[in-house]
């Protein structure tokens, strides 16, 4: 906990963020931001080994606070249609102040609500309690966008909908990584379409690598479209060259 504590004071902590494309217009529609640990011994670090460890010790609401702080006022200095997706792990929404954090980086960076989304993974509706769904609406209620992601890996991804009225369904990369040949995950990917479509829903296909993937993932009806075909993720510096167009054609590969 102490290293995590040192990392943050010490201004370790970094956000890359990778654009998401809106593929009828072939523009970019927003950047999810992706925490990143420059550890001065251990080079970088990513989420996946050091986010558990700050769930387990509490660390997370104050590194999380960090991360909304930090991503909204980097894209109040986007163009002004381009949003900014913040993953929320289910550690920080049992905190009662996630709300109150939010309206903060909101006001202190003066990014409209409009601009942000939440991501949350099915984990956080597992907790399936009326604190979880009144902080949801609360942020919904405040303008902002909630996000299902990686969906369609869960046990319930489905009932879930039923619970809460999301704006956006992330489908995971798991069905989009052989979606040029095999039969299943196409029809999967269709169904989801169609659904978030009757739900007026848009859906974001994650871990779109090749042209085959974009175009299947175009036919079968997908809003929106991330990954490395496109962009991988970038450094807020290298970030503001991708602003300068608004249509930088998806064969653009990075």
């Amino acid at each position: 906990m102490k290293s995590h504590c040192a990392a943050l004071v010490n201004g370790e902590f970094e956000l890359h963020y990778q654009p998401v494309v809106n593929l009828a217009r072939g523009e970019i529609s927003g950047c999810e931001a992706l925490l990143r640990w420059r550890h001065p011994q251990r080079g970088m670090i990513l989420p996946s080994e050091f986010i558990p460890v700050a769930e387990e010790t509490g660390l997370i609401n104050q590194i999380g606070e960090w991360v909304l702080k930090t991503a909204c006022a980097d894209a109040a200095a986007w163009p002004d249609e381009v949003k900014v997706a913040i993953n929320v792990s289910p550690v920080q929404f049992k905190s009662e102040t996630l709300p109150l954090a939010v309206v903060s980086a909101l006001a202190e960076s003066g990014l409209p609500a409009r601009r942000l989304e939440i991501e949350i993974t099915e984990a956080v509706l597992m907790q399936h309690n009326e604190a979880t769904l009144t902080t949801l609406h609360q942020l919904r209620d405040l303008g902002i966008d909630i996000v299902m992601d990686d969906f369609g890996t869960g046990y319930s991804s489905l009932r879930y909908l039923r619970s809460f009225p999301f704006d956006k369904i992330k489908i995971d990369r798991s069905f989009i990584s052989d979606i040029s040949d095999d039969e299943h995950s196409i029809a999967i990917v269709r169904a989801i379409t169609v659904l978030a479509g009757g739900l007026n829903m848009t859906t974001t296909a994650e871990g779109v690598e090749t042209p085959e993937q974009l175009e299947k993932v175009r036919a079968l009806g997908c809003t929106e479209m991330q990954g490395y075909l496109f962009s991988r993720p970038r450094e807020p510096q290298d970030l503001a060259q991708w602003m300068g167009s608004r249509c930088l054609g998806l064969e653009k590969v990075a």
